[in-house]
């Protein structure tokens, strides 16, 4: 295990979290310092820095940007034809209020393993949304679920890609990081998420901002739930499916190699929120009689 490397890791994150909570210097900024400070205390060489920081923040934004605009026009969709809400109406009637946060803080952990976290939130937070709306509960109670699960799969738990990495980078047993994802991540999730979350949503009140407030209040659509969820989760179901015929070896189940490829393309987030956009655009709208 390269303790060197690991050392900088730390020593930057505590420095990133130092200057944002205690000098309270705006976090961009504090991230710019800290990724600087990594790098010289992994060694690497002054020259190479700068360009490693750039490469990273051009790869993270790149991704990030098109993933938050197609995230974004989804939610719209989800939220401007009722179907968000009519999905929060049949969580709630199919389980009690108490339940809710429970069945977030599941979603978040099975969704995440295969899923980056950024895009699973983006696909899942109408539904946060919709039932803040329909119990008038602060965020906080079906927020903190969501995101606990989320990022405990996200951090911890292999095969997401995030733990995978770290392991081979540090030459850590794959075996041992998927054991102890879990023995430390499940606890943590459900104390962060449903306890926490339960406990903070009595003290803090965090409602939807007014300029994010639904238009269409009333509006309840018409389209079955089940219809709704395969919607959700049919983006999820391909980046799975992409993410699982990347780990078994070709030849053990003579899988065309053009069918990884292009399995590879319509399993990547960005085609698979475009389909998920074009699903909600027709039958939530279209077929509800919107224009």
């Amino acid at each position: 295990m390269d303790y060197q490397l690991l050392m900088a890791v730390l020593i930057s994150i505590a420095l990133l979290l130092l200057l944002i909570l205690q000098f309270k210097i705006q976090a961009f900024l504090a991230l710019l310092i800290a990724s600087m400070v990594a790098g010289i205390l992994a060694g690497m060489p002054p020259t190479t820095i700068i360009d490693s920081m750039k490469k990273g923040m051009g790869d993270t934004l790149g991704f990030v940007a098109t993933v938050v605009g197609l995230g974004a026009l989804f939610g719209a969709l989800l939220e401007r034809t009722g179907g968000a809400r009519s999905l929060a109406d049949y969580m709630l009637e199919k389980m009690s209020l108490e339940r809710a946060p429970w069945a977030m803080v599941g979603t978040g952990l099975i969704v995440s393993i295969p899923v980056f976290f950024d895009v699973a939130f983006i696909i899942l937070v109408p539904i946060i949304y919709a039932l803040q709306r329909q119990t008038g509960k602060s965020l906080l109670f079906f927020g903190m679920p969501l995101l606990a699960g989320l990022a405990v799969a996200h951090g911890f738990i292999p095969p997401t890609p995030g733990p995978v990495a770290v392991a081979h980078i540090l030459g850590a047993d794959l075996g041992y990081v998927i054991l102890f994802g879990l023995v430390i991540g499940i606890p943590t999730a459900v104390i962060s998420g449903p306890i926490f979350g339960s406990y903070v949503s009595n003290k803090i009140e965090v409602a939807i901002p007014d300029y994010m407030g639904e238009t269409t209040e009333d509006k309840k659509s018409h389209v079955a739930p089940g219809m709704i969820i395969t919607i959700i989760f049919i983006p999820i179901l391909l980046m799975v499916i992409n993410t699982a015929i990347k780990h078994i070896p070709q030849t053990a189940w003579s899988i065309p190699s053009a069918f990884t490829v292009w399995l590879g393309l319509i399993g990547h987030p960005f085609t698979a929120l475009i389909i998920a956009n074009l699903l909600a655009w027709y039958f939530l709208g279209l077929r509800q009689g919107m224009t």
